[in-house]
């Protein structure tokens, strides 16, 4: 195991830093409140507008630049408004590219009257681009177990949700979201999960974000199955 975390020893309150982490916030706040099913403790999120609240792994060394993760995750409610409004739970990047990796992710699309998970990518050469599928609804208000792996031997992204492998978002070096160029990732030394949205005056105006039971590793973590 690279990391875990689970917020159960913190103490209750605003928090601005763990074991092994930092966090990152504009508009927004991080607090260790208690489990919303009524044991342990979790990580609340919330931002306001457009804001972000990220913990961050600032010194991140991974085994052939390679990891798994896990986390349980509860988003109260998804953007509805502006059109194509676009948010994140996960980013993954490296001091020695600008390349943004974006594992988790997704967009409102109002063509398709919904919020949709999608794996994305920012700064680098194939541009700002989120792949989301209609496959993979993000559904608000529920307690979800995600997965993520990034595998640098093919530069590929690959998401789990509650167990099961969504094989429409993977991504890599050929097949992505954005231009015709490679995706190729840094070498990755800092990760951030919590929320951020891109857009100004958004509908709702607020979010609230639950985080618990995060977990890296060289191998699947697993555990969301049950």
């Amino acid at each position: 195991s690279l990391f875990r975390e689970n917020f159960d020893r913190l103490p209750l309150g605003p928090v601005t830093e763990g074991r092994g982490w930092t966090t990152d916030a504009s508009d927004g706040t991080l607090t260790v409140a208690r489990g919303t099913g009524g044991h342990g403790r979790e990580l609340r999120i919330r931002t306001e507008g457009n804001g972000r609240a990220f913990l961050v792994l600032p010194d991140l060394a991974l085994p052939g630049n390679s990891v798994w993760a896990r986390l349980r995750l509860r988003v109260a409610e998804f953007p509805t408004a502006p059109d194509w409004a676009h948010w994140t739970i996960a980013e993954a990047s490296g001091s020695d590219s600008p390349t943004l990796v974006r594992p988790l992710g997704g967009q409102y699309a109002p063509t398709d009257r919904g919020n949709f998970w999608g794996v994305g990518s920012d700064l680098g050469p194939t541009g700002d681009w989120t792949a989301w599928k209609t496959s993979a609804p993000a559904t608000a208000g529920k307690w979800q177990c995600v997965e993520f792996h990034l595998d640098a031997t093919d530069n590929r992204v690959t998401v789990y949700l509650n167990g099961v492998k969504q094989s429409d978002l993977t991504v890599s070096t050929k097949n992505h979201g954005g231009t015709a160029d490679d995706f190729v990732f840094p070498t990755f030394d800092k990760l951030k999960l919590g929320w951020q949205l891109y857009q100004a005056d958004p509908t709702p105006s607020s979010y609230d974000v639950r985080l618990d039971d995060i977990a890296l590793g060289t191998r699947r973590v697993g555990g969301c199955s049950s």
